[in-house]
C-alpha cells in the first residue's frame, strides 16, 4: 500500500522478516523432503514452494551486498504471491513418482529453480530500475525515489543477477542429459528458447546493443516466459523429466 501510495516509510525488520520466512520455507521443505524420501518436487505445489524459497534465498544474498534494502518491499509480495497460490489452487496432488531418487535428477531440478530464483530478483531489481527512471523523467520524486538505491548500481545488481541465473541454468539444462531419462521434445524446445532468451540479453548487455531500461524492461518479460516453464519441474508419471 506504502508503495503504491508513493509513500515509503523504511522498516528495519523488512529483511528480518525475510529471513524468518526463509527459515519457515526450509523447515517445511526439509519435512517434506524427509516425508517423501528425495527432493520434495513431486508436483506444482511443492515447485512453488520451493521457487519461494529459491526467491527469499537470492535476495538475502543479494540484498545486503548491493545495499537493495528496499528490494525487500518488492520481494515480499512476490513470495507471499507464490505461496499464497500454491496454498490456494488445488495443485497438491500426490502423483505416482516416475523418476528415481538420483542424485543427477535432483541436481538438475534444484539447480533450475534456484535459477529461476536469480531471474526473479532480475525481474524484481528491473522493476525497481523502471520505477527509479519513471520518477526521474517525469521530475516526480515521491519519498520512495530517496529510498532507491542509485541506478548504476541497481543496474549493476541486474547484471550480476543475469549472470548468476544464466549459469545456474545452464548447468541445470546440462545436468538434465546426465539424468539417464529421456528429456521431451516440447519441455526441451522451451527450455532452451528460455536459456536463448537470456542469452540474447546478455550477449546484447555485453556489446552495449541495449540500454539498461530494455535491459530491465527484457529481465521482466524473461521471468514471465521462464515461469511458463515450471509445469515441467515436477518428478511425476506425467511430467516425467523437466526443462
Amino acid at each position: 500500500m506504502e508503495l503504491r501510495g508513493g509513500v515509503f516509510r523504511p522498516r528495519r525488520f523488512n529483511f528480518f522478516a525475510v529471513a524468518l520466512g526463509f527459515v519457515f520455507q526450509t523447515a517445511f521443505l526439509s519435512v517434506r523432503g524427509h516425508a517423501l524420501g528425495r527432493c520434495p518436487l513431486t508436483n506444482l505445489f511443492e515447485v512453488f514452494i520451493f521457487l519461494a524459497w529459491s526467491v527469499a534465498a537470492i535476495y538475502l544474498l543479494v540484498g545486503p551486498a548491493y545495499r537493495l534494502s528496499l528490494m525487500g518491499a518488492f520481494t515480499a509480495p512476490l513470495v507471499v504471491l507464490l505461496q499464497g497460490f500454491a496454498l490456494i489452487a488445488p495443485i497438491d496432488v500426490r502423483h505416482p513418482v516416475k523418476l528415481p531418487a538420483g542424485p543427477w535428477v535432483e541436481f538438475h531440478a534444484s539447480v533450475s529453480l534456484v535459477a529461476y530464483g536469480a531471474f526473479a530478483l532480475a525481474c524484481i531489481a528491473g522493476v525497481m530500475y523502471l520505477v527509479q527512471e519513471r520518477q526521474l523523467k517525469t521530475h516526480q520524486l515521491h519519498s520512495i525515489f530517496y529510498h532507491l538505491p542509485p541506478l548504476t548500481d541497481l543496474f549493476a545488481a541486474i547484471t550480476r543477477l543475469l549472470w548468476w541465473g544464466f549459469a545456474l541454468y545452464t548447468l541445470g539444462m546440462v545436468s538434465g542429459f546426465f539424468t539417464g531419462h529421456p528429456l521431451p521434445y516440447l519441455q526441451m524446445v522451451a527450455a532452451i528458447g528460455v536459456w536463448l532468451l537470456y542469452a540474447a540479453i546478455l550477449q546484447a548487455r555485453h556489446l552495449r546493443w541495449l540500454g539498461p531500461r530494455r535491459v530491465a524492461a527484457l529481465c521482466i518479460i524473461g521471468f514471465s516466459a521462464a515461469l511458463t516453464l515450471l509445469w515441467g519441474i515436477t518428478f511425476t508419471a506425467e511430467l516425467n523429466a523437466m526443462p
